[in-house]
């Protein structure tokens, strides 16, 4: 199977109102399993947005709580879901994006590894410690969660050292750097060749407005689908044979110099 129906659930999360950004959830996800969606991508920290003086109130560890809804909600709906939650691990919080299968189970996770210290991440939240891939028959996709996407290093090793052909990427991307959102998303597009899948909150939570405008994007850097500033689901299908395609055309990655300018 190369062909994949996307949909992107694009909330105006409610400031620590677990239970009411559960039933938005819950409704995207219904939705999108009613247009024969293969997947739903929801935003970061969808359930309870950045309250993260409180985190430790919301954090569960993997396969309980918010996770196993999650995982009852992909079962229900027979539809593969995947965003980010806090985890609690050991004595840490992460900022964690779980993949969870149409049968529910868990097929990935990644713990954001940059932390955004102009929300304060840094000083509630552990510092993931390793890119992660989600394993397809047509393919690997990359896993992130917005402030990575300033990383391009992250997407590079994606698509060189893991042959990605998708990377999935939840936000909390503010409004006022909208242009920032759009042009990276196109960027790592483009110099990875590659199908990008992101989505991103809306409105106003907790004083900060968040951008939408969740996006997916195709190897050339030509968006497929893309969402205004309103809250909304979007869907669309992409053909991940187009990556093979793009790259046999323009042999990017054969064409790389890493031993005249990497360092580490």
């Amino acid at each position: 199977m190369s062909k994949l129906s996307i949909s992107l659930g694009q909330m105006q999360i409610k400031l620590a109102r677990v239970e009411d950004n559960l039933a938005t959830a819950e409704r995207m996800i219904g939705d999108a399993a009613s247009r024969n969606a293969d997947l739903i991508v929801l935003p970061e920290l969808w359930s309870t947005g950045y309250d993260l003086e409180n985190a430790g109130d919301y954090a569960d560890e993997l396969g309980a709580g918010m996770f196993a809804q999650l995982a009852d909600a992909a079962r229900a709906n027979s539809i593969a879901v995947f965003g980010s939650l806090l985890e609690r691990r050991g004595d840490q919080i992460m900022n964690c994006a779980a993949y969870h299968d149409s049968d529910g189970s868990l097929g990935a996770v990644y713990r954001k590894i940059h932390l955004f210290r102009l929300f304060d991440e840094h000083l509630w939240l552990g510092e993931g410690e390793s890119p992660s891939t989600l394993a397809f028959p047509w393919g690997a996709a990359g896993l992130s969660i917005c402030y990575d996407l300033r990383f391009p290093e992250l997407f590079r090793r994606y698509a060189v050292a893991q042959g990605a052909k998708l990377m999935l990427l939840c936000a909390e991307w503010p409004l006022a750097r909208v242009e920032h959102w759009r042009t990276l998303l196109i960027a790592r597009a483009i110099e990875n060749q590659c199908f990008v899948v992101a989505t991103n909150s809306c409105g106003d939570t907790g004083g900060t407005v968040f951008g939408g405008h969740s996006m997916i994007i195709d190897p050339w850097g030509k968006v497929v689908v893309e969402a205004g500033e309103d809250e909304g689901l979007l869907t669309a299908e992409i053909d991940l044979e187009e990556v093979d395609r793009v790259r046999l055309q323009i042999p990017v990655f054969e064409d790389r110099r890493p031993d005249a300018y990497l360092t580490n």
